[in-house]
This record gives structure tokens, sequence and C-alpha cells, in this order.
């Protein structure tokens, strides 16, 4: 996990309820979710494997170590998954060199949270040299804390990075809202105590308690994500 909290961040933002907003990377702010599958299309297909469509539900939003593993598991591949891992992460390295796209909405949302001095952590399962590269395009200025999957003992769908990413600002989980775009994702934050807003991107996510869907981080603001946490 690297910091750049200054004490002025830990107070709640503008008096509201709210005390932080968390962020997912991967298909929430950058849309990089189709190239993490097409990494693994290119991988086990130089390992002579083709990947079903079907899996690719399985996978989205995981650790690299799960979603590994379960690559290897459905289609046999002679491999570990430590060296599965540095393959995968080698060459998606290579696909963001370039730059990535930001979901539409992402750079209004955080340019939002910046002008309110609203506390702001990226938290994701992406490895730290994974994360860093990003960052690059993202701007790393909008995050005064980022959790990298291999920063934690255990990642999503654990709690850990959400609690993690709360505890570095000195908040309360359930003052905090999170913003996620799978399954994985969203029962990490849920199961740190934190108010959810998803924003589908590969696989659906049904609305439950606690938790709000929309269908573009476009329909994200500050008041929204205030009302979110304000709502309980």
């Amino acid at each position: 996990m690297t910091s750049t909290v200054p004490a002025s961040l830990t107070r709640t933002a503008e008096g509201s309820a709210l005390q932080a907003v968390l962020l997912d990377m991967d298909g929430t702010l950058v849309d990089t979710e189709g190239f993490w599958w097409d990494v693994e299309v290119e991988v086990f297909a130089d390992l002579g494997h083709r990947l079903d469509e079907v899996w690719r539900e399985v996978v989205v939003g995981g650790p690299m170590t799960r979603s590994a593993g379960y690559l290897i598991e459905v289609t046999g591949a002679d491999i570990a998954i430590e060296e599965l891992t540095v393959l995968l992460n080698d060459r998606f390295e290579k696909r963001i060199g370039r730059g990535v796209p930001l979901m539409p909405g992402a750079a209004r949302l955080l340019a939002e949270l910046a002008a309110h001095e609203v506390p702001t952590a990226l938290v994701s399962a992406s490895h730290r040299r994974i994360i860093d590269r990003v960052l690059d395009s993202v701007g790393r200025h909008h995050f005064a804390l980022t959790v990298a999957g291999d920063e934690v003992t255990r990642t999503k769908p654990h709690p850990e990075p959400y609690l993690a990413a709360a505890a570095g600002f000195g908040a309360d989980p359930w003052r905090c809202a999170v913003v996620e775009d799978t399954a994985t994702g969203v029962a990490a934050a849920e199961a740190a105590g934190c108010r959810v807003v998803a924003v589908p991107s590969v696989a659906p996510i049904a609305p439950a308690p606690g938790r709000v869907v929309v269908p573009s981080l476009e329909q994200v603001d500050l008041a929204f994500l205030r009302g979110l946490v304000a709502s309980e």
C-alpha cells in the first residue's frame, strides 16, 4: 500500500457523513477488463490452449492467483501459477504501455472528488507494477492512497483491501463509498462494511441492500456518493 495522506484529508469531507471514496481500477476507472481477457487468451494460445468465452465471467475482477489457477485447471495447461502470473503481467504491461482508456465519467468524477478534497483511494486486485503503469495514464495525483493486490495478505473478494484503505484514511468503513464493476470486488467491499455502487463491466450485478447498481460511471457524482452513505 502506498499513501500520501496529509492530516487534512482525514477529516470528514465538508462535514458530510462521507469520509472517503474507494475506487476499483480495471473496468471501473479504466477500460482494461477486455485487455486482461485478450492477454489471457494470447498467453494460453501460446501454451497450446483455447480459452472458452464462458470462462471470462469467472475470472473477471478476480485476484491474479485465483484467475490463473482457474484457467490452468479448466485447460489442463502444464504451467505453474507463479510462472503464468509473470507471463500475464508481462504481456499486460506491454499492452498498456501506450496508455489506457478511461471509462466514461471517470475523469469528471476524479476531478470533482479532488476539487472537494474528498479522500480518495485506488483499491485494486492488480499487482503494484500494473497499478503504477496505469497511474501514469490516470494521474496518481488523484489518489492519496493506493492498495495493490500483491500488497495485502488476502485480496478481493476478502475485505482486507478495503479495510486497509479505510484504515489508511482513519475512516469508518461504513462511511466509505466504494465503486466497483465486478461481483468479486462488490463482495470485498460489502464484507468490509462499505456502501457500494456497482457499475457492471463484463458480468451483471444484482441490486441488494446497501448496494446500488447503475449502468455507467456517468451516473455517479459526489452528491450520489454522499447520498449512498447518508441512506444508511
